[in-house]
């Protein structure tokens, strides 16, 4: 009887998997196709731009989030600190890493005051939010105040600020605050 049990338990395992694979199958063939493309492995470019007031430039794109948080746009090269009221408290432009995280809501995970940045250039106020395929994605500024663009040669995820907006960061960006990343 035990046998006869588990095989009636094994042959309803079984069926289940065979359904939810079915099932996670016809869901993939139906995806819209910028889920799809996304979903393998889509790109900043794959994603919507967040709208922005022709007007001002500067101004906090539409579709960035709500509350305290730091907004990156990627295409832009700026960077919006933005306050609990929405409002926004700093806006500056920075010098992107070659490698760019993709759109999304992520937390800054770590802070260091002072290291040497993967491209061996020392700098402070680092503010880490992600690590895209194992580069470490975060804001920091050249101790030498040098935004310098990185080496397009090497993958580094340091976006670099100012010595200034890196201090305005630090003392914004503390750990879990959210980064949006936008398009």
């Amino acid at each position: 009887m035990a046998s006869s049990s588990a095989g009636v338990v094994a042959a309803l395992t079984a069926a289940a998997l065979v359904t939810i694979g079915f099932l996670a199958h016809q869901s993939s063939a139906t995806l819209p196709a910028e889920l799809a493309r996304r979903q393998a492995g889509g790109t900043a470019a794959d994603a919507p731009k967040a709208p922005r007031d022709k007007r001002n430039p500067a101004a906090l794109p539409g579709n960035s989030g709500s509350g305290e948080r730091v907004v990156y746009s990627v295409d832009d090269d700026r960077v919006w600190l933005v306050g609990p009221d929405n409002r926004v408290q700093r806006t500056f432009r920075v010098a992107p890493s070659t490698v760019d995280p993709p759109p999304g809501t992520y937390t800054v995970t770590s802070r260091s005051k002072r290291i040497t940045g993967s491209d061996g250039v020392p700098v402070e106020h680092v503010v880490r939010f992600t690590d895209v395929d194992g580069v470490v994605v975060g804001f920091s500024a050249a101790v030498n105040g040098s935004p310098a663009k990185p080496d397009p040669n090497v993958r580094t995820g340091g976006i670099r600020e100012t010595r200034a907006d890196g201090d305005a960061m630090w003392r914004f960006a503390t750990t879990g605050l959210p980064v949006v990343v936008i398009r």
